[in-house]
């Protein structure tokens, strides 16, 4: 974990998971670089947050694979849920929401709330992201995520759950270096600095 920057009130947190994400922007706003995986980044957030002053609003960009034809360039997530944790069965058993899927806004930053369980993708106009400890690289996890959702990533859920929980207003913004397939890993790997690239220039453009 490392922040660069001091956060305060009236400017976004920008949280990215890797440096390789990060490393050609040029902004004035404060840069959390988490780590990968969901642990990870809640608890960087937690930890950059949890003491001291917060932020206008969290802002996770990153890199994610598309699951379906026509999911490329970037996106403003409208739900995100965990691919690998069983929130309906849990329930069933303690009685408890502990994990369920977030609705965020697409145009706006707002604090999440719980949404219905994702039944189908919402498209590029309101794109459903997965979220798991798990890099998907084709095979069963990536049919049965498709019939569920648009983007998957490795940390959106956790940034969106621990602003939830800190009163933070979050956002989710992907762009798809991959598709999620067999070549994922090295479609990312030799893909990450023009995803980068792309990443900086929405933080130098698009937020304020």
């Amino acid at each position: 974990m490392e922040l660069i920057g001091t956060v305060d009130p009236a400017h976004p947190l920008v949280v990215v998971a890797l440096e390789q994400e990060a490393r050609h922007f040029v902004t004035d706003f404060p840069v959390l670089v988490t780590g990968v995986g969901k642990v990870r980044a809640a608890v960087a957030v937690a930890h950059a947050l949890g003491g001291g002053a917060r932020p206008r609003e969290l802002v996770n960009v990153g890199t994610a694979g598309g699951l379906h034809p026509g999911m490329e360039g970037t996106h403003e997530v409208a739900t995100v849920f965990q691919h690998d944790f069983d929130d309906p069965a849990l329930h069933a058993v303690t009685g408890r929401h502990d994990g369920p899927p977030l609705a965020l806004s697409a145009t706006r930053a707002v604090t999440p709330e719980q949404a219905p369980a994702p039944s189908t993708p919402g498209g590029t106009a309101a794109p459903v992201l997965a979220t798991g400890d798990r890099f998907v690289a084709g095979g069963p996890v990536r049919d049965r995520l498709a019939g569920v959702a648009d983007l998957v990533d490795m940390e959106g859920y956790a940034v969106a759950a621990a602003g939830a929980m800190l009163g933070v207003p979050t956002r989710l913004v992907k762009h798809v270096s991959d598709s999620a397939d067999e070549s994922a890993g090295t479609t990312w790997v030799e893909g990450v600095d023009a995803c980068a690239r792309v990443l900086a220039e929405w933080v130098g453009t698009r937020l304020a």
